[in-house]
């Protein structure tokens, strides 16, 4: 894992991750919870600058070092020990630590189960409301220079995250002496009173070069040589001999007191994780020295460049595509494999993870069946879905999970039975109510153990994958559903209704929306997201539509207010007067049009086939379109 961090083969972020858990750390335990650093020093400015050093913390240092006055006042607290011929054992800078149970819980706070549990830590309610996290200008100004006892790093979450930053549970957490009321967390200027912007800003900048550059310097402080000892003590790093768990035998203090005393300062106070390495940690290769020649997706993750398809979008060229079994009619479905592009006609999946089985439906007779991919021999057929009307999509999250819908508005989950790779039975798990018209799309993601479902009564529902049961419900839509995508790298879901394209938080939250075509005949088909970086808005949205267009989007922050277009307010919803939208946030434009009969001819042409299936390949370096007359194309840069 070095090695690939070095050759920027996988994030910084991802690389942090993985340190902590070889550390023992967990999301599952809040006394060693996952440890990252500050990573900015600029809260202040409109923009943020991430060219400039100044905008960042000093990576070399403890938090307790990031002023020079402030390092002097440790480095005396650490020589009164030994002048006043004190208990050299307990001689150290820092007395509180950069990671507790009531630190992760107080960042968290706005959410639950976070809520319960930092009131449990403070006695039963929420702390004085000045000491609340409620800053993130403040919260740094007190780890960084104005508070002694307070050395505090961050957490995962500040950067993927956005919803801790709002108190969207409208808990009531006190009023502060200057008569402010908490509420949502107040971010920097440059983030816009927006967290998913903060969020975006903040990951980027852990991306950044210069975090790149100089994030073995902080590793080498929380988890490295400079951890304790002489090489700790001369880089100011060094904490109550009680943080070092692995240090400390318990086992062989005998008085029952002094051994509970010491295990409640570590539960109130944290533990410092595991040491990794008793060397310095290697520096990261400069951008632009990884691996040639790799073909995957985390390399560009990590050094936040693009492959040819995303950085070239305007050099775009079609190539026809020969698929060994041509599909007998309009495309459905599209895989890119290691060993080739699949696709079948419409009313029929593949079936991951082999892709060599296909699941069938919409015969007269409300039937199904499966098939081995490009041959109509040793078909084995179910009635079991006929009991649940004419079926109009399904999707094949797992091997063994098939989801299908249709006119009856019930969403079915069925379990699949294989023996010796042949289907022995197609068993009913659970029947979703919660449309109250015909199914008309369907989406999942492993990743985030949900589906979607679209409905002809313009509602979308996300449901849970695992627990098989409701979870929530997006708000009306312009017209009857047609497409649904989820993005399994960030959960964002997309929705399509008509002409219109809708962009919203795995939760719920709508993000933005437009109006894709000013063809009152045209409408789109099927979308798909072209996943790049999980931490920046470059992941492209892809629609394909009945003018045969294919259309990329992205997302962008810009000043423009306006409503979400095209979305009503839902039932039982209060639409809040002169409501027009965020001051600033996300707005999909549009990045390229790509028309494959003008590609082809060089002329536009009155009967193109409508799109009908989208995919990208692994590394998203092709974009694979389907049509309604059985075609199947490449776009790429090398054509």
């Amino acid at each position: 894992m070095l090695q690939k961090w070095q050759k920027r083969e996988i994030s910084n972020f991802d690389y942090l991750m993985y340190l902590n858990t070889l550390a023992g750390r967990s999301y599952n335990d809040y006394m060693q919870y996952p440890v990252f650093p500050w990573i900015l020093a600029d809260y202040h400015s409109e923009t943020l600058n991430l060219t400039n050093p100044h905008t960042f913390r000093d990576l070399s240092k403890p938090m307790g070092a990031q002023t020079a006055e402030r390092k002097r006042k440790f480095i005396q607290r650490y020589s009164e020990v030994e002048k006043s011929e004190g208990d050299l054992s307990v001689q150290c800078h820092y007395c509180t630590h950069y990671s507790s149970a009531i630190i992760v819980a107080s960042y968290l706070v706005r959410m639950e189960p976070f809520t319960q549990t930092f009131c449990s830590l403070q006695g039963g309610s929420f702390d004085v409301a000045d000491r609340m996290f409620h800053s993130v200008k403040s919260t740094w100004e007190s780890a960084s220079r104005d508070n002694m006892s307070d050395v505090r790093e961050l957490i995962p979450e500040f950067f993927y995250l956005p919803e801790f930053l709002t108190n969207a549970n409208h808990f009531e957490l006190g009023c502060m002496q200057d008569g402010t009321v908490l509420g949502d967390v107040q971010l920097p200027p440059w983030a816009d009173g927006d967290p998913h912007k903060f969020i975006l800003l903040h990951r980027q900048a852990l991306e950044s070069d210069y975090v790149s550059a100089h994030l073995h310097r902080w590793i080498d402080l929380i988890f490295g040589h400079k951890q304790h000892g002489p090489a700790a003590v001369e880089a100011v790093n060094t904490y109550h001999p009680y943080f070092y768990g692995d240090k400390m035998d318990l086992n062989s203090i005998k008085d029952p007191l002094i051994k509970s005393t010491i295990l409640g300062f570590i539960s109130n106070f944290g533990q410092i994780p595991k040491q990794l390495f008793t060397k310095p940690h290697p520096s990261r290769n400069a951008q632009g020295k990884s691996s040639p020649g790799r073909e995957t997706v985390l390399s560009l993750h990590s050094s936040g460049i693009l492959p040819p398809f995303m950085s070239s979008l305007q050099n775009l060229k079609l190539s026809p595509v020969t698929i060994k079994d041509y599909p007998k009619g309009a495309i459905g479905h599209i895989v890119h494999t290691e060993k080739g592009i699949l696709a079948v006609e419409k009313n029929k999946v593949l079936i991951p993870p082999l892709w060599s089985k296909t699941f069938c439906w919409g015969f007269e007779d409300f039937t199904c069946c499966f098939g081995n991919y490009g041959s109509e021999k040793n078909m084995t057929t179910f009635e079991c879905m006929a009991d649940w009307g004419k079926c109009l999509c399904a999707v094949c999250p797992s091997a063994t999970t098939i989801i299908t819908s249709g006119t009856s508005s019930v969403v079915c989950v069925w379990e699949l039975s294989l023996v010796k790779d042949k289907v022995k039975c197609l068993n009913l798990r659970q029947a979703l109510y919660g449309h109250t018209q015909a199914v008309t799309c369907l989406a999942a993601s492993m990743t985030y153990s949900i589906f979607v479902s679209g409905s002809d009564d313009r509602t979308c529902i996300i449901w849970d994958l695992n627990k098989l049961t409701y979870i929530n419900q997006l708000p009306a839509h312009e017209a009857s559903l047609c497409s649904v995508a989820i993005n399994n790298s960030t959960g964002a879901i997309i929705s399509c209704a008509g002409s219109y394209l809708y962009l919203w938080t795995v939760n719920g939250q709508l993000l933005a929306s437009i109006n894709t075509t000013c063809r009152p005949e045209s409408h789109i088909v099927c979308c798909c997201f072209a996943e790049v970086m999980d931490w920046d808005t470059c992941s492209i949205i892809i629609t394909g539509s009945t003018d045969g267009v294919v259309r990329l989007w992205k997302t962008e922050y810009t000043n423009t207010p306006g409503k979400a277009a095209g979305l009503r307010p839902q039932r039982g919803m209060m639409e809040e007067p002169g409501n027009t939208g965020n001051k600033c946030g996300k707005h999909l434009v549009l990045c390229r049009e790509l028309n494959p009969s003008l590609a082809l001819t060089g002329k536009p042409s009155k009967t193109s086939p409508a799109v009908t299936a989208l995919a990208v390949s692994r590394n998203s370096s092709k974009l694979l379109v389907g049509d309604d007359w059985g075609r199947v194309y490449c776009w790429s840069v090398d054509g």
